[in-house]
């Protein structure tokens, strides 16, 4: 009988994200071009260069080192993001309060037009579910993303709540982000198993007492890891064992 609470990882674990990235920028095109002027090439173009600055690391870690909370994290993300392509497209940006609304508009119809789930994953999160695994996301990407990225995926009914940061006000940079979680899902950790492509991620929910799974071709031989599988699509077939074994996988095993 399925008891334990399964949490996933979404990019990297249940989507591709080297997948994601062409298709953001064409879609980010075709939504600003028509509504706010400026060549579809020029959307794609800043569109690239503005989230490969975003991202750089030192800069990341300092925008959530100065964010209040998630909600003041979100807002000043959607305006630097839409108002820094407009200014690398050449067109007026609009109010501040506009530029938001947009932004989630144009979040909430592109995240439903991706396809990049890695082969096999949605079959297995049907499997799972059929079994009778309480599903949720453990993700850094808020929950509105992933609702769209899951309907998209046609496994949105298949899971819970769809933790993102926006859910418990927490970023996912530590294990408060899985000790909120988790208190807020009202699961015993020791009863949950996550999966995540990140070792420090991983390592975060061992810390917290849940247990760990690491996802992707290169977690094999990473230090600390206790168990790791190469793909999502293999956990249905091995869950059972991890649930009779849980000692493979303990939260002991944390850095």
């Amino acid at each position: 009988m399925a008891h334990w609470a399964v949490f996933l990882d979404d990019g990297g674990v249940m989507n591709d994200s080297r997948l994601r990235g062409p298709q953001w920028r064409r879609l980010v095109a075709e939504f600003f071009a028509p509504r706010l002027g400026g060549a579809p090439e020029a959307w794609a173009e800043a569109n690239s260069a503005f989230m490969d600055a975003l991202l750089e690391p030192n800069a990341w870690r300092e925008r959530l080192q100065s964010a209040r909370d998630y909600q003041h994290f979100d807002r000043a993300y959607q305006l630097d993001w839409l108002k820094g392509m407009c200014a690398l497209v050449g067109v007026e940006a609009p109010t501040d309060d506009e530029c938001y609304e947009l932004a989630l508009q144009a979040a909430a119809l592109i995240t439903r037009q991706v396809r990049s789930a890695f082969p096999g994953v949605i079959e297995a999160i049907r499997a799972l579910h059929q079994r009778g695994y309480p599903l949720h996301t453990a993700s850094g990407e808020p929950s509105t993303d992933l609702a769209g990225y899951l309907e998209a995926m046609g496994v949105r009914d298949c899971f819970q709540r769809l933790y993102g940061p926006d859910l418990i006000n927490t970023f996912k940079n530590g294990p408060d982000y899985y000790e909120r979680l988790f208190a807020d899902a009202g699961v015993d950790p020791g009863e949950t198993l996550v999966l995540d492509d990140s070792p420090q991620a991983a390592a975060w929910a061992r810390r917290a007492g849940a247990h760990a799974i690491l996802v992707g071709q290169a977690s094999a031989g990473q230090d600390g890891v206790a168990h790791h599988i190469a793909s999502l699509a293999e956990l249905p077939a091995i869950i059972q064992d991890i649930e009779d074994h849980p000692l493979n996988i303990s939260s002991s095993d944390a850095s």
